[in-house]
């Protein structure tokens, strides 16, 4: 094994002696639980485990590199690299593995993931900021694939703009100059995934301080190199992004996964040069292993050669570091063996210490419901259905919380018919258990804090007596010259965005005002651009990250839906990303850039505001509102309405839209339509033509999808009208029945309906090019004229003859 020296000069021998000594005991101990946890799972006391054994030498050596400012944005195998820098104990890791709620136990997810998600805390109890550029910070994780590559591209490049942006009052809680480094690592066999080939070019272009590693042991579950990288070598096919005298790029470093003097000095260069000189790094961690497999689901002999097995056990880097130890005289064969059973006996009892503490609290509840079974088997004559499910809850060695509620709420289906103070009990029981429990999985959605979006008080455009009617795009244009000028974290990015303006010119002439950093141009990549947003979002950074046309938003939806929309709520409001993104959509002709697949967006984006103004106004209004609060929004502007007419507001900046609020926008007696954004205008003109047949349409703007009508304004105003059309440019089902079923089901219009409540969509396919295809795409006036027609028709076929 080639042996080589690591610098030392801050360090006696017997400090550095220490220092390695306790590395390896790190190592141990995380190998001890991965070890354990597996067992665990098979016993059947956890549901999954995936760990990190194999990986522990080279993560204490990123360890060692990584300081406080920093940020990782990593993956399921990194748990020796949280213990290492003391964010992550023993009992965490089991806490986690057994899926404890109780956050103060299991920081890492409170239980809303699986183990091997690991994250640090952001906020205070109050919903503000720690000061992060004091502490070490892990970006919190998320399972698929690559999807932490694009939030690596934003956490490094919020160090990019803190060393270069001036003004930006709130730096010092965030960032030492920019000194930070963002540390992403990723397995080998997903850098087969799209998402870590676009980070890839796009931190080379921004040149943004980011150290990702490789860790490469050959296979991707059973799958191996050969079938996942050109070359079966990460690093050889990535030479070409070597920066050179020919251009900037990469440093790329390749090391030996086992080799521990080698790691540590790879690990201290890439800091160094990431560090000061901003540029990205590589690091290819190669000649790995993974004892226990891909998880818990399989074992790798079935999969793995003899010899590759026996090559791993030999190479493990484990082995190879207390080989390596003895070797350098660092320790003796009987100090290293008095470390390992120390070290077990940690782990031992860590895991116990979790297990009580995960059972505490089913233990005392199963120990409630056996009393209150056995008090309403007392007092019904349906005993003999009520004592096997008190048997059943007795005879559970390890109760879970779902077990206990089932069999009290299956034991009211026998009593539902009597009326005793037993019955009474079991059923307060039942509603305080839900009423504490549940919060446990379903609370931080959205944010808690006073900061919330909904607490952000409504303030209206006023006017001059003598305002200017002007194209809508520079009502956008001179409130984002207000909120530039007056929020200096605040920037916006995107294709197009910087040198023109934007495509339809709502940034005409920002970026010479405000610089480049702050009014950028990016490249055609939406995934990354959503991802700069959210890692810079989560340093404090108020970024808008715009995506050009809504169809666009696809490339990125996977990012928004796992990344952004469950970031507070799988931290259980421990981290934050309150990013705005910015597109535009509505009522376009031709199968792309139609910009409509709402339904599909309110559906998987929970977690982000869904706001679709009619007007740029009432856009700018959402943008202000948004960049008040700490939470996620996307704003969808009218395509077709930058060059319409609308009065200059005086109040720029200031004038903020509501959330969740409608706005009747005329008044009518006979029926309520109910639709958004571009959709509004043409329904506007079909109520001029109902009216002249003696029919008096309500239009309700519903202003944003998600939140929906907070104050429950819709079914006033189906109360008053007595029949529903919502109208939507979505495909049927989409966005149409969502409003729907709010309306009918949640706000109960269905008892004040004398019709049947309709919808009036796209049709299910595309709309199709050109302005006939748009017509014969969507609703159109003259849909909308007959469809109402139809319902008072069915009403009174006397006053309102059929059309056909």
């Amino acid at each position: 094994m080639q042996e080589k020296t690591i610098e030392k000069t801050d360090l006696s021998f017997e400090d550095f002696k220490k220092e390695v000594i306790q590395d390896y005991k790190t190592a141990v101990i995380s190998r001890e639980c991965s070890l354990l946890g597996r067992r665990e799972v098979l016993t059947g006391k956890a549901k999954f485990g995936i760990f990190g054994d194999g990986k522990e030498v080279p993560q204490l050596a990123m360890a060692k590199a990584f300081k406080n400012g920093d940020f990782r944005s990593g993956y399921y195998r990194d748990q020796t690299f949280m213990m290492a820098l003391n964010l992550f104990s023993v009992e965490e890791f089991f806490a986690g593995l057994y899926g404890n709620t109780n956050l103060e136990k299991e920081p890492m997810a409170a239980g809303r993931q699986m183990g091997g998600h690991f994250g640090t805390h952001s906020l205070q109890e109050d919903g503000t900021w720690k000061n992060l550029a004091e502490q070490k910070n892990s970006s919190a994780d998320i399972s698929p694939t690559a999807g932490q590559m694009p939030r690596l591209l934003g956490l490094a490049q919020a160090s990019k703009i803190y060393r270069n942006v001036e003004g930006i009052d709130i730096a010092p809680q965030f960032s030492d100059n920019g000194n930070e480094v963002a540390w992403g690592t990723i397995g080998n066999a997903s850098t087969s995934e799209g998402l870590f080939w676009e980070t890839i070019n796009a931190a080379g272009v921004m040149q943004v301080p980011m150290v990702i590693s490789v860790w490469d042991d050959e296979y991707g579950i059973s799958v191996p190199a050969k079938y996942q990288t050109t070359k079966e070598n990460i690093s050889e096919i990535l030479k070409g992004f070597q920066r050179d005298e020919h251009g900037d790029g990469y440093e790329i470093i390749k090391v030996k996964g086992w080799n521990y003097p080698e790691l540590m000095e790879a690990y201290q260069k890439a800091s160094k040069i990431s560090r000061e000189e901003h540029v990205p790094v590589l690091i290819h961690v190669y000649e790995l292993t993974q004892p226990q497999g891909h998880s818990t689901s399989g074992s790798h002999e079935r999969y793995k050669s003899e010899d590759r097995l026996g090559w791993e056990r030999e190479y493990d880097c484990n082995v190879q570091m207390r080989k390596w130890m003895l070797e350098s005289d660092l320790a003796t064969e009987e100090e290293l063996k008095a470390l390992e059973k120390e070290a077990k006996k940690i782990v031992r009892e860590g895991k116990k210490a979790a297990w009580n503490e995960v059972t505490q609290g089913p233990k005392a509840a199963q120990k409630e419901m056996i009393g209150l079974l056995d008090s309403v088997a007392q007092s019904t004559s349906n005993a003999n259905f009520i004592q096997p499910l008190k048997q059943e809850i007795e005879n559970l060695d390890n109760p879970e919380k779902h077990q206990i509620l089932r069999a009290g709420r299956k034991a009211l289906r026998y009593v539902r018919e009597e009326n005793t103070s037993a019955k009474s009990e079991l059923i307060n029981w039942i509603d305080n258990y839900i009423k504490i429990t549940q919060p446990d999985y379903s609370s931080h959605l959205h944010s808690e804090s006073e900061f919330s979006a909904l607490n952000i008080d409504a303030i209206a455009p006023t006017y001059d007596a003598d305002a200017e009617e002007v194209d809508a795009r520079l009502i956008l244009r001179e409130n984002f010259d207000k909120i530039f000028a007056n929020k200096p974290e605040t920037l916006i990015f995107g294709e197009d965005t910087g040198n023109i303006g934007d495509v339809n010119q709502g940034l005409e002439g920002m970026q010479e005002k405000y610089g480049e950093l702050r009014v950028a141009d990016t490249g055609i990549r939406e995934a990354t651009i959503l991802g700069q947003g959210i890692g810079m979002a989560m340093r404090g950074l108020r970024p808008i990250a715009e995506i050009q046309y809504l169809d666009y938003i696809l490339y990125a939806l996977q990012i928004m839906s796992d990344d952004l929309a469950t970031l507070h709520y799988r931290t259980k409001g421990k981290q934050k990303a309150p990013l705005i993104v910015r597109t535009r959509g509505h009522r376009l002709e031709g199968i792309w850039h139609s910009g409509s697949p709402m339904g599909g967006l309110v559906h998987l984006l929970r977690g982000i505001h869904i706001l679709v103004p009619r007007n740029m106004t009432v856009a700018a209004g959402f943008y202000n509102t948004l960049l008040e609060s700490d939470e996620p929004g996307l704003i969808v502007e009218c395509l077709n309405g930058y060059r319409l007419k609308e009065k200059m507001p005086n109040n720029l900046g200031e004038f903020r839209t509501p959330l969740g609020v409608v706005e009747t926008i005329r008044e009518g007696e006979d029926i309520t339509l109910v639709s958004y954004g571009s959709t509004l205008r043409i329904i506007e003109q079909a109520a001029k033509d109902l009216l002249e047949v003696g029919i008096n349409a309500e239009i309700i703007d519903v202003q944003s999808l998600l939140p929906l009508d907070l104050n429950q304004d819709m079914v006033k105003s189906v109360a008053k009208t007595n029949r529903l059309l919502v109208i939507d440019e979505d495909v049927p089902g989409g966005a149409s029945a969502y409003i729907l079923q709010e309306i009918v089901e949640n706000q109960n219009a269905y008892k004040h309906l004398d019709s049947k409540p309709q919808t009036l969509t796209a049709k299910a396919h595309r709309p199709a090019y050109g302005t006939d295809g748009d017509y014969f795409s969507k609703p159109s006036a003259e849909d909308i004229f007959d469809k109402v027609y139809e319902i008072f028709n069915e009403v009174d076929p006397n006053q309102f003859p059929s059309l056909k």
